[in-house]
């Protein structure tokens, strides 16, 4: 629409249309809200009596799933006329296009994004301006500063709680920060410029600027100020890298044994009065296989190259097993390449460091904050390679801003103390700059001399670190690709520290391989790229993971919205009012001064900087340094600023074009910002009325999707998908890869390597034996998680349990979200503390005959067992327990006293915890 004023109006016809709507009096045509809306006929002014309104969401995704459905079709037929089955010319689709041809009546097209709408006209569009409402995490300066920016902006706020309780704390905690409110009943009207509390539910709220209106829920108040403790996690390195994509219904999934299906959903089945739930997997021919959720392990999402639609396997039918056994045939010829080169990693002769000294824990404690817990995970595992004679190689993962420098600035610190020298490369000459300070800061009380090689320095300066170097004065040193260069040499380097090594060029790659020979080498990065990945999974190269955030951090709120002054103005103003600053991204060089002088018009009172890459190198770091201090409240930048400059005051990125980034560069830059205690704010902005490109329309919604602490494994996998999954391993592998999926093809190559070095690569989690198989209505009923991802998010916590404390803390996450839970779930814990205590005795399997439990030990645990203490256990049982011996292997019987599990199943956990003290050892 032309201006504000256009659209108040349009939002004033939009709720008289609808108001008619449910008169019975249906207009022709509505523009409709929260993004782009398209509309035909022509014109709003057309009213005409019509039965019907057709509305689609998303055109795109339609016309997708409908070439995939053609497709499903298609194999469908064929399996069907191979089995003289179904006639040839039989039909059953109906496309999509004919369909549309068929309905009359007026249509609104809804999209997410602008964008063209193929061959249909389309006579009216207009985008609604809608923005999603922020979390808060109970931090009332923001609230206050919030409700402040609203008012002068001569917004109407509605406050909304779900009880009168709940009203009255919010109106006493707004008092307390001199916030006036009023309450609100049903017979009252909205006032612009005033806080305004209501009591009702809504699950989010949202902001309308236009239309001068914002509403805010308790739960986006103070839902999140209550924290539990931090969950450890019970993963490998490896499965954590599996686990970066969440099932939705629609996906293409790999089984295991059965191959390529498409997942459906969930569903509980009942059997002999018995529910359990069940993912339901599609495949060709409509067959339909139900995989129990205790067999989670065996399903990976599908993931191939982009565009890319896998060719759904037969249940039962032999293809399956024919494309496994080629793609192993060529997996172990790499298995085989990769063995000799782990063996000969091992064969190479390193320095092996000494233990820790005083020294070394001294400069620990001078960190200033808190080392997290993968932090330290992370250090002990550095340092542990570094102590044998082995060259280490280790990649370091963890999102921006986890403190990945400081693990690797201990690292440094070890390799120091045994007289080695230490090389950080890193990508740019921003980033080298801040290192160096961090550094100089760090070894300030120790006696350590530390150098910068990039071009922020002089030829000279240059020089003498080159001979410094050289001599051994210089014990680190830190810089970009110039130290690379032939004229560098070190007297004796020890650790060779690469920053986002994704970074580097080919040639740059080749000359780090000639350097890092008989080099320990830690490799640090936010979003690795997926033969990283995959190097590491395989145990070719150590991995260690930071995914625990820093105290007191939050999400980011993340929007992906067009382009406008209104918006830009808002957003550096918000920022200012806290004392803030602000990054713009501009990424054009020839542009760059003029975009710094239309900030500087929308916000006058804001003091505006601009830099880039192609400054001179004192006045780029003049910029940096006065922007780091607070001269500046915006810098206009370009992607120079994607690695490093760590800022923390500033809170509020906006970046042009985001459409033309890549998904990885787009989350390295929002890591930019978030640094701190403070609530964070990144816009990814798109130019008005322009059509984005598919790719880009996917990566703007990933970016917009991965808003949580810890993204960057999911980030980088997303990645792989977009792209595409096709080198790998090389592009003799693309072909293989498509045929199984990234993930299915992952494990087949590390099962192979295992078959040929049985201890390659990190300790694998002992997955749970014990088998239970009892009358119990254990599950997750719908009523309880309606959302099938939420499930699957859950039975994966049961499966992780391995400590009393992960059962107490997943039933405390559990009551969190979703409140006081029934029965069925009760019983579910009862079997997963049970299966617990079941494993640290050795039982095998724990079943129920008619009426009879019998459990069965395995070998090694009867072997070990102490038999008066047994039988003290057994009379918690009574006369209704029996003992005896299968072969070599105790057994134990349990006749139950009845039939509901009331009567049986506390006693029987009891009874098994019991028996976790019958051990000779104990």
């Amino acid at each position: 629409m032309k201006n504000e004023a256009d659209q108040l109006h349009l939002i004033e016809r939009v709720e008289t249309d609808l108001m008619q709507l449910t008169e019975g009096q249906i207009p022709t045509d509505v523009v409709k809200y929260n993004a782009y809306f398209y509309a035909e006929p022509a014109s709003l002014l057309d009213y005409a009596a019509t039965d019907s309104i057709l509305v689609l969401d998303e055109m795109a995704r339609l016309q997708e799933t409908d070439e995939q459905l053609r497709q499903e079709e298609i194999n469908w037929l064929l399996d069907g006329i191979s089995r003289s089955e179904i006639m040839p010319q039989t039909t059953i689709h109906q496309p999509l296009a004919t369909v549309l041809k068929q309905a009359e009546g007026p249509r609104i097209y809804l999209s997410l994004f602008q964008k063209t709408m193929g061959n249909y006209r389309v006579y009216q569009s207009t985008n609604f301006v809608y923005k999603q409402m922020q979390q808060f995490h109970g931090q009332m300066p923001a609230v206050q500063t919030e409700m402040a920016s609203w008012q002068n902006n001569e917004m109407a706020v509605v406050v909304v709680a779900p009880s009168a309780e709940r009203i009255a704390k919010i109106k006493g905690t707004f008092s307390d920060y001199e916030l006036e409110t009023q309450l609100l009943d049903e017979n009252a009207t909205l006032v612009r410029g005033k806080i305004q509390l209501v009591t009702g539910q809504l699950n989010e709220g949202f902001e309308l600027p236009l239309a001068h209106l914002a509403v805010v829920t308790d739960a986006e108040l103070f839902g999140h100020k209550t924290k539990v403790a931090p969950r450890r996690q019970k993963m490998s390195n490896a499965e954590r890298i599996k686990d970066y994509s969440e099932l939705k219904v629609g996906d293409y999934v790999v089984h295991v044994n059965h191959g390529v299906g498409r997942y459906v959903g969930m569903e509980t089945l009942e059997i002999k009065g018995i529910h359990k739930d069940y993912l339901l997997i599609i495949y060709r021919g409509e067959d339909k296989l139900y995989i129990p959720v205790e067999q989670l392990e065996l399903v990976q999402k599908y993931v191939g190259s982009e565009g890319k639609t896998p060719k759904v396997n037969k249940l039962g039918g032999a293809e399956w097993q024919r494309v496994t056994a080629r793609v192993k045939k060529s997996v172990i010829d790499i298995a085989d390449d990769l063995i000799k080169l782990y063996a000969k990693r091992e064969a190479e002769k390193g320095f092996a460091y000494s233990p820790d000294d005083a020294l070394m824990r001294e400069f620990e404690a001078a960190f200033p904050y808190e080392a997290t817990e993968d932090q330290q995970r992370s250090v002990k595992e550095i340092k542990r390679d570094m102590e044998t004679a082995r060259p280490m190689d280790r990649l370091l993962v963890g999102d921006v801003g986890y403190g990945k420098t400081e693990v690797a600035l201990r690292a440094a610190f070890k390799a120091m103390m045994d007289g080695k020298q230490v090389a950080i490369l890193v990508p740019t000459t921003i980033l080298a700059q801040q290192h160096y300070d961090t550094m100089v800061s760090r070894f300030a009380n120790f006696p350590i001399n530390v150098g910068l090689l990039s071009r922020f320095r002089t030829k000279k300066q240059q020089e003498e670190t080159i001979a410094g170097l050289g001599s051994g004065k210089i014990d680190i040193v830190v810089g970009t690709h110039r130290l690379l260069s032939k004229d560098v040499a070190y007297r004796d380097l020890g650790l060779l520290i690469v920053d986002e090594e994704q970074r580097f060029g080919v040639t740059h790659k080749e000359k780090l391989k000639q350097l890092r020979a008989n080099v320990d080498v830690l490799t640090l990065t936010a979003t690795p790229i997926p033969r990283t990945l995959h190097m590491s999974m395989v145990g070719v190269r150590d991995l260690s993971v930071i995914e625990t955030p820093p105290a007191n951090r939050f999400p980011i709120q993340t929007y992906v919205v067009e382009q406008n002054d209104f918006l830009i103005k808002e957003a550096i103003e918000r920022e200012l009012a806290r004392s803030g600053q602000v990054y713009y991204l501009h990424n054009r060089v020839d542009s760059i001064v003029q975009k710094a002088d239309r900030i500087q018009a929308l916000v006058p009172h804001a003091r505006v900087g601009y830099a880039h890459g192609q400054m001179n190198e004192n006045e780029l770091e003049s910029t940096i340094l006065r922007f780091l201090e607070n001269e500046f409240d915006v810098l206009v930048t370009t992607t120079i600023i994607e690695t490093g400059v760590d800022i923390p005051n500033v809170n509020t990125l906006l970046i042009e074009n985001a459409d033309h980034m890549g998904l990885s560069q787009l989350y390295q830059l929002r890591g930019r910002v978030g640094r701190s205690n403070r609530i964070a704010y990144a816009y990814f902005m798109h130019e008005k009325n322009k059509v984005l490109r598919e790719e880009a329309e996917k990566r703007l919604q990933a970016i917009k999707e991965f808003t949580e602490l810890g993204s960057g494994f999911k980030i980088a996998m997303r990645d792989l998908s977009i792209r595409g999954a096709g080198n790998i391993l090389g592009a003799q592998q693309h072909g293989f890869i498509d045929s199984v999926g990234f993930d299915m093809y992952s494990q087949m190559l590390s099962d192979a390597i295992k078959e040929r070095m049985p201890k390659v690569g990190e300790g694998e989690i002992n997955e749970q034996t014990v088998e239970i198989d009892l009358p119990l209505d254990a599950y997750l009923p719908d009523y309880y998680i309606e959302d099938s991802r939420q499930k699957i998010e859950m039975y994966k916590r049961f499966r992780q349990i391995t400590t009393p404390h992960d059962l107490m803390q997943l039933q405390d996450d559990m009551m969190d979200r979703f409140g006081e839970y029934p029965q069925q779930v009760n019983d579910l814990f009862a079997v997963a503390e049970m299966k617990l205590n079941a494993e640290k005795v050795g039982i095998e399997s724990i079943k129920m005959t008619k009426k009879v439990i019998t459990m069965l030990l395995t070998v090694e645990a009867t072997q070990l067992i102490d038999g008066a203490k047994v039988f003290k256990a057994l009379d918690m049982l009574g006369r209704q327990s029996g003992v005896g011996m299968e072969a070599d292997r105790l057994v134990i019987t349990y006749r139950l006293p009845g039939l509901d599990p009331s009567q049986w199943l506390p006693v029987l956990n009891r009874f098994i915890t019991q028996m976790t003290q019958t051990t000779k050892t104990q």
